[in-house]
């Protein structure tokens, strides 16, 4: 297999353009003679598919939800970026390209980078004329916050709220597709296998999560805008219902998947508070615009944070990272939390908590003007802990948020199986080996709103699709592995829940392939997976049936493809012998314990392919080329 990135020749600032005028276009009349379907209805799925009706083709949208309204970009807080300018203070295309490079370490494309850079304007435009309500200054002007790896402000936001008023933007742009007859929406559907013929995608299998039908559809082409797989771990920010099966199964059907172990750990997050707890509670990045990260200065301090004075807090960020203080991207504020607890200066009843105190701020900008800009992130956290953070610091620690890996897609957002493309946070991109903050919900919107519409066209016009229908083997082959799968999750009769498998998964990973990562405890997690994978097709417990509203059956199907997806999470990492990003190698890390890549060894995108059953992937090389940035080592002091 080669990897054809099909990036355009010439000038970077110029391939976009470049790539627009000379690819082939589908005559406006032409185009409802295609099928497209959208697997997925958050950022990117939900404006994949709007746009892709109002340019005339017939869309089959699918989510899981019972509404589009409720994936899992709703949930987003800080706000999403763009290189506006509008604060006047510095900042560019270019800028905002370079710090989306750096802030990744080095590990993204160039080309797929800085055509996001340039879209990032065009977004802010659509979505304030479809009534996003951003929050704007005191004369009207839309207002930017800053967020961490930027010395501009260029994040615009919607209070803590961004992603719900994003995605309602995009779900009204879709319902009105819907109701013009162009898409059809299929709620409470879940994609349980990818339909390959002739090398070519060309329809899905689902279940209906309601009634248990196995169902097939047919399309032109396919399109994964699924999101990420972060809940591999258990805990995690995700909502309890991401995962990894749709692109896991576009993998065991050719799809190769790039970087799997590239997982964001985010540094303000509430802190775990028992065993028996089934999700994590993210606070917006944002409040690092005003709250100053800091822990006793003495070992084992437990007095209440009031009653340590200021000259015995270490105010670690600003102190180690004056040019960013608490400012610093998410990998970088994470590991130095980590490395703070792992010190004995952690607070809390576990020892693993830092503290994100308002206290400063309050006092220059007053109680109002806080809760003004973060009141329902406030809201958030005193329903949770029972804590008011005006009246005593948050409690915050790192948890998995976003994962970098994903699916590996050209220029195009093609995967390596013709026809199926991958949007958002389901494909590698563009955010190399760490996302800086709010750049989730920007990728997520320019490869729907404009990337995809503008390269899907090039296939249709290009590749050979002749009709079919469900009836084709392929489809029939395919629907009966899916109930072959479902019998035996069901007929396993055991004594453990999916839950329970799934929990003793998510300590392997986040102990041996978190945040901090060495040889021996990559290579024990991986001697261990087999006999964990053993005992779940052994002795797992579902109840009711498949044909039916059966939850249970749900997660059981979700934690076997976690089991599975992990070896390709644990190859990777014990591939990747550096640092970079928020993945520690201990082997690799300069004098100040910072993270040290191997730009010699390690620059590339790392791409594994399915070689069968109990059979090792095998691993494929896309050299990063770096001919407009010069690599570094990351500073952030």
């Amino acid at each position: 297999m080669q990897l054809d990135h099909r990036i355009p020749s010439g000038p970077l600032t110029e391939k976009w353009d470049r790539f627009r005028f000379e690819t082939k276009l589908v005559n406006p009349a032409n185009k409802r003679k295609f099928d497209i379907i959208v697997v997925g209805t958050g950022l990117a799925g939900a404006s994949a598919s709007a746009t892709l009706g109002e340019l005339g083709y017939n869309v089959k949208t699918f989510c899981i939800q019972d509404s589009p309204r409720r994936a899992h970009s709703i949930a987003a807080q800080g706000g999403i970026n763009a290189a506006k300018n509008y604060p006047n203070d510095g900042d560019s295309i270019w800028r905002l390209f370079y710090d989306t490079v750096k802030g990744g370490d080095f590990r993204a494309r160039e080309a797929n980078v800085y055509r996001l850079a340039q879209i990032s304007n065009q977004i802010i435009d659509q979505c304030v004329a479809q009534g996003v309500p951003f929050a704007r200054e005191y004369g009207g002007l839309l207002t930017n916050r800053s967020f961490g790896g930027a010395q501009v402000s260029r994040t615009f936001y919607a209070r803590g709220q961004t992603g719900q008023q994003l995605l309602l933007g995009a779900y009204s742009a879709l319902m009105r597709q819907v109701k013009a007859g162009k898409v059809t929406l299929f709620p409470r559907s879940e994609m349980m296998d990818l339909v390959v013929i002739d090398g070519q995608a060309r329809g899905i299998v689902t279940r209906n999560l309601i009634t248990g039908a196995i169902e097939s559809h047919t399309a032109h082409a396919v399109v994964l805008a699924t999101g990420g797989y972060g809940n591999a771990y258990y805990l995690s920010t995700n909502a309890m219902a991401s995962n990894v099966t749709a692109t896991w199964r576009a993998y065991k059907r050719g799809a190769c998947f790039a970087n799997p172990c590239f997982v964001q750990i985010h540094p303000t997050c509430i802190p775990v508070h028992g065993t028996y707890q089934s999700k994590l509670t993210l606070m917006s990045e944002s409040l690092r615009n005003d709250g100053r990260v800091w822990v006793p200065s003495k070992k084992g301090d437990q007095r209440r944070p009031a009653e340590i004075p200021e000259s015995e807090r270490d105010f670690y960020l600003e102190k180690k990272y004056p040019s960013f203080g608490n400012l610093v991207p998410r990998d970088v504020a994470s590991r130095n939390a980590k490395e703070q607890c792992d010190a004995g200066k952690g607070v809390g009843e576990t020892g693993l908590a830092v503290y994100l105190d308002f206290a400063d701020a309050i006092k220059r900008l007053g109680e109002e003007s806080i809760r003004r800009k973060y009141g329902n992130l406030f809201h958030m956290y005193e329903k949770i802990t029972g804590q008011d953070p005006i009246k005593e610091p948050m409690t915050i620690y790192p948890a998995v948020h976003y994962t970098m890996g994903g699916l590996w897609v050209d220029y195009h957002l093609m995967s390596t199986v013709p026809g199926l493309y991958v949007l958002g946070e389901a494909n590698f991109s563009d955010h190399g080996a760490n996302r800086l903050g709010a750049s989730a919900l920007m990728q997520g919107l320019a490869d729907g709103y404009f990337v995809l519409p503008a390269t899907i066209g090039a296939h249709f016009a290009t590749a050979t699709l002749p009709k079919i229908d469900t009836n084709h083997v392929a489809f029939t082959e395919a629907k009966k592995t899916v109930h072959e799968r479902i019998q035996t999750l069901l007929s396993i009769n055991g004594k453990r829940t999916a839950d329970d498998f799934h929990r003793e998964l998510g300590h392997l990973l986040w102990d041996h392939c978190g945040m901090a990562r060495n040889e021996a405890g990559l290579k024990k997690a991986l001697h261990n997976l087999p006999e964990l994978k053993k005992k779940f097709w052994s002795d797992l417990k579902v109840t009711g049936s498949g044909a039916e509203l059966n939850q249970t059956l749900e997660r059981a199907g979700r934690v076997a493809d976690f089991i599975e997806f992990a070896e390709i999470m644990i190859l990777d990492a014990l591939a990747r012998e550096e640092s970079c990003g928020c993945h520690f190698r201990e082997e690799s890390q300069t004098e100040e314990h910072e993270a040290k890549r191997q730009d010699d060894t390690f620059s590339h995108v790392s791409a594994w392919q399915y070689q069968g059953e109990g059979q090792t992937p095998l691993l494929h090389k896309e050299p990063l080329v770096f001919d407009n940035v010069k690599l570094s080592q990351r500073s952030y002091k």
